[in-house]
């Protein structure tokens, strides 16, 4: 069975929202979760991720509301909290693993930390049994991708074009899923640009996929109610999971 990992900005448009709105996932067949930090400056992800985050963070997000929604979710649905290097660093990394083993979260997804520079951090997250997500790119040669998805815990994270969140470009991602295959047995999932018409294609070779921006998207129509935003993003997710697993 294939797996469908679901990206939300924590706390947009507010606490309760993403509360039922990951109940309305999980129910909709998604298997874990990417609770995002909003940060002011998302260098990876394309402009609806980057404007659900501004929306956030004017909404008055705080480190607390993640800890909040985290308590609740974690045992419900596999989570991580995925973000930028910044508040992990400002926090603390020791503190942020703290707080995940305390609700329950499995790890981190952090874009702009690199394999080499996270090297420093990979004891404390195996003290804490978290992982730590390792990113590979179409870009990187052979013996990179080795060298990453060597240690490779809870999964990783294949992205799918060099680029940002929520664009539909697309590439040939044989040789590097190969390339991972022949390295790691850790499940593979691949990210950026899937959405209801290119999950089926993307998700061939690997073990599921990762959708953001088509779901963050809908929460950015002010034509829709909550409740409304709720229900197209839970379908939009059973439709996705329904195309990956034909």
């Amino acid at each position: 069975m294939k797996q469908l990992v679901a990206y939300i900005t924590a706390g947009f448009p507010d606490k309760i929202f993403s509360l039922d709105l990951v109940s309305a996932l999980k129910e909709a067949g998604v298997d874990k979760l990417e609770l995002g930090i909003p940060f002011s400056d998302p260098v990876a992800d394309g402009p609806i991720i980057e404007v659900a985050n501004l929306h956030a963070l004017q909404n008055g997000f705080k480190m607390e509301t993640l800890f909040e929604i985290s308590s609740i979710v974690a045992p419900k649905i596999e989570t991580y909290w995925m973000g930028y290097f910044n508040p992990f660093y400002h926090k603390g990394v020791e503190t942020f693993a703290q707080k995940a083993v305390e609700y329950g979260v499995k790890g981190f997804i952090i874009p702009d930390l690199p394999h080499e520079e996270a090297a420093p951090y990979l004891p404390l997250m195996d003290q804490h049994h978290l992982s730590l997500i390792s990113f590979v790119a179409p870009t990187d040669s052979k013996e990179r991708i080795a060298k990453v998805v060597k240690d490779a815990k809870g999964f990783i994270y294949l992205v799918a074009y060099a680029g940002i969140t929520g664009a539909h470009a697309s590439e040939d991602l044989t040789k590097t899923i190969q390339a991972i295959k022949e390295q790691s047995t850790t499940p593979l999932f691949v990210g950026f640009g899937v959405n209801e018409k290119t999950a089926k294609e993307r998700v061939k070779g690997v073990d599921g996929v990762i959708v953001g921006s088509a779901f963050v998207e809908v929460l950015l129509n002010e034509s829709l109610s909550g409740t409304e935003k709720i229900a197209t993003i839970a379908q939009k997710a059973k439709t996705i999971k329904e195309k990956i697993n034909v």
